[in-house]
């Protein structure tokens, strides 16, 4: 991605609408929070994270104490709390402008990227104030704050620079993540990114350079990190490269990589956003633009590629841009089995959307944005959503809310469409006897835990978590949790490895 387009992608400018529509019936949406600068601004990070301890931790591209950004965290009833403001040190070197979300461990560390700051410049971050980092921090915040890694430290940025997606946990319980820039085949100013790994201690292997083929016919440039599928292998996008238009691609863990869908543009054109794997097995995904409208798309692929893509859907089909325009999310599937995810411009109000979409295909629009005056609910969504533990989505707005200005500062916002109450496995496959936490709400009190219906021993560490391991004996399927009010089920499988 050009810096011209990170600059688009960063500080977008999207003209207000008069504000009418309202949510559906049998909906709740709440601005949980607005930011007013001080504590950052701008959030667009790909999703926030449910963390271990029942809150929602993101990041906030710009403001802050230091301008560099800031992490926070937020309950799910909107009690916000910073716990690090980026360029707190000399020269940003712990970071600045983080753009992608967060990552929680096992250990309760959450990790992340900043697309700049960092020990190290170079020519190919020229227009950075440093190539960016890889950073964790406790949810306790403060001097828990390490910079892992600081990109651009080989010569040319071999190994990378400006990471703007989020990282991924592999199975192994080491992260995975992607470049925007830098690379073994990019020059100056330029990069065409790449594939990392990296320790949970910081040791980074670079796994794949793009653009070693003529045209970048393997792609070039990663607005977003990697999901890892039931196969054990990663999957992604490249806003460029291939025919034009962007590429899906698979990457095995030790970096053998293969192009599975080369965009031609009525198909759609630049995936800004990630992958998620549904529980059939398809891989779904969003473009910004391209489609039979030009405004963006929802497509599928089956982890082969090849002939399995489908566009579902294209945006911009029905009159005035009513459905939203220019997804620039990925999706998330929820427990009743759709998917939901937000367009960042059109819409009633023009202030984007959020829409629920079958697998078949299927699109409603669950709300837009803009609806209350001065666009205080929000406006521009560029981050997904989370469907949390008590079975709500949030979010974040680029622009709106209450901080005064043109456009606002951006909000974090709630949203109930009636769907209940579950438990997340962490990890969500592994061996019989490893350890596997357990997220939920009102866990306190449980009495039973099984695995596909083997009973498991368990320890209720808090209301938000359970620790446990595998059974011997359990198979692949539903994990679930009884507890003194009701029987809570995975919003998964939990896949039991051999």
């Amino acid at each position: 991605m050009s810096k011209q387009n990170w600059g688009k992608r960063a500080y977008a400018v999207l003209a207000l609408f008069a504000a009418t529509a309202m949510a559906l019936p049998a909906q709740t949406f709440t601005t949980l929070h607005s930011f007013d600068g001080g504590d950052g601004q701008n959030p667009q990070a790909a999703v926030l994270v449910q963390g271990i301890d029942g809150n929602l931790y993101g990041t906030v591209a710009s403001g802050g104490t230091y301008s560099g950004g800031a992490v926070f965290k937020i309950t799910p009833s909107g009690t916000f709390t910073t716990i690090y403001n980026f360029c707190s040190q000399s020269g940003c070197s712990d970071g600045k402008y983080p753009l992608a979300g967060l990552v929680q461990a096992t250990s309760g560390y959450v990790y992340g990227t900043t697309a700049g700051g960092g020990a190290n410049g170079g020519a190919n971050c020229a227009s950075y104030p440093g190539c960016g980092t890889v950073f964790r921090i406790a949810p306790s915040g403060g001097s828990t704050f390490e910079t892992l890694y600081s990109f651009c430290v080989q010569s040319g940025c071999t190994d990378g620079a400006n990471p703007v997606g989020t990282l991924v946990k592999a199975a192994s319980g080491d992260l995975y993540g992607t470049t925007n820039a830098g690379g073994a085949n990019c020059v100056v100013h330029g990069g065409c990114g790449t594939v990392f790994k990296i320790t949970p201690s910081g040791t980074l292997t670079t796994l794949y350079s793009f653009c070693p083929q003529s045209g970048c016919a393997d792609g070039a440039g990663l607005e977003v990190g990697l999901v890892q599928a039931t196969n054990g292998d990663f999957y992604g996008t490249t806003e460029g490269g291939g025919a034009g238009n962007g590429t899906v691609f698979r990457i095995t863990p030790s970096g053998t990589l293969t192009m599975l869908h080369s965009f031609g543009g009525t198909d759609g054109s630049t995936p800004w956003a990630g992958l998620v794997q549904a529980t059939s097995g398809y891989l779904y995904g969003t473009t910004e633009i391209g489609g039979a409208n030009g405004a963006g798309t929802v497509f599928r692929i089956a982890p082969s590629g090849g002939s399995t893509f489908k566009t579902l859907y294209s945006f911009c089909a029905q009159s005035g841009c009513t459905d939203g325009d220019e997804p620039m999310a990925g999706l998330v599937q929820a427990t009743n089995g759709d998917f939901y995810g937000t367009t960042s411009n059109a819409g009633t109000n023009g202030g984007g959307t959020v829409f629920k979409i079958t697998p078949s295909g299927k699109l409603t629009t669950v709300y837009s944005f803009c609806a209350q005056s001065g666009c205080t609910d929000g406006f521009k969504p560029l981050a997904g959503l989370v469907q949390a533990t008590n079975g709500n989505f949030y979010g974040t707005t680029f622009y709106g809310g209450n901080c005064g200005g043109t456009y606002g500062c951006g909000t974090v916002f709630s949203l109930s469409v009636g769907l209940g109450p579950f438990v997340e496995t962490q990890p969500t496959s592994s061996k019989v006897g490893a350890a596997v936490q357990i997220l939920g709400t009102d866990l306190t009190g449980a009495t039973t835990v099984t695995f596909n219906s083997t009973a498991a021993a368990f320890t209720v560490v808090s209301p938000t978590l359970i620790a446990t391991t595998v059974p011997a004996g359990a198979t692949t399927g539903t994990v679930q949790v009884v507890t003194p009010s009701r029987t809570l089920s995975s919003n998964m499988p939990f896949r039991v490895l051999p």
